[in-house]
């Protein structure tokens, strides 16, 4: 690999359960982010998440780097004279909402949205209730749902892609998506965008929804979680087209950039 201290390079990793655990804490990488921000290297979440939530997380990490939310459904960032900016990469929640409704139809099983769960089924099934559950409810180009059972899930998949749409899979929710969204696909508008076509990235991820992120990057990093890599990641792993982090969520994602960064 070329010497990390002679490139410019990004920092782009999800969140959840790559530099989050699953209660949401990523306090084992603050020291990390901080060398990054130091040495002028931009941490660029790309995440499920909505932008209320990354905006919440880049406050309490002290960001100010660019960011793609909703699986890539969108990239923000802010003008030099700090002026709030987004661009949506795909169709809206309005034009998509009803799209999940014809598809539960057409399987003849219930497809519930994030939008509709209760305080307490989004404590049960994601650790968030109240604001922080509106938060994640208050979609603009995305719809997560709850997973359908295995037995349906290649029929969703053809079904989705006959309307020129996309089904992908995180830890924990499935989410509908234009059929041209993804974390890979907004990595390469960010660069546009920015001005930057030939910055390295260091990307990090766990589950399949990050697979295009990962597979252009520069260098891509699979955090594993208490019982190993994701199986969907697997096979990138044993190839050696992608670095397996040597401990789970934060502190295997801090481990890994400052290795392979030589932050140290």
């Amino acid at each position: 690999m070329s010497d990390p201290q002679s490139c410019r390079w990004w920092v782009v990793t999800d969140l959840d359960g790559t530099l989050m655990d699953h209660h949401y804490d990523w306090s084992p990488a603050a020291a990390t982010l901080r060398s990054l921000q130091r040495a002028g290297v931009p941490v660029i979440p790309c995440t499920s998440k909505t932008a209320e939530e990354v905006e919440r997380f880049r406050a309490a990490a002290l960001l100010r780097d660019p960011y793609i939310v909703e699986n890539g459904g969108a990239i923000h960032g802010e003008t030099p004279t700090c002026e709030p900016w987004d661009q949506a990469l795909g169709p809206g929640w309005s034009a998509l909402k009803p799209r999940l409704q014809e598809l539960s139809e057409q399987l003849s099983e219930p497809l519930q949205a994030l939008d509709e769960l209760t305080d307490a089924e989004g404590e049960r099934l994601l650790g968030l209730s109240g604001e922080l559950l509106q938060q994640a409810q208050r979609r603009r180009c995305s719809v997560p749902f709850v997973p359908p059972s295995a037995a349906i899930q290649r029929r969703l998949d053809a079904l989705a892609a006959a309307q020129g749409l996309a089904v992908v899979r995180g830890n924990r929710m499935c989410h509908l998506l234009g059929a041209e969204v993804s974390k890979g696909n907004a990595l390469a508008a960010l660069k546009q965008r920015l001005h930057e076509p030939d910055v390295k990235v260091l990307a990090l991820g766990d589950s399949p929804n990050d697979l295009p992120l990962l597979e252009v990057a520069d260098l891509a990093v699979v955090v594993p979680g208490a019982e190993g890599p994701h199986p969907q990641l697997r096979p990138g792993v044993e190839s050696g087209r992608f670095e397996l982090a040597r401990a789970p969520h934060a502190e295997g994602w801090a481990e890994a950039v400052e290795r392979l960064l030589q932050l140290r």
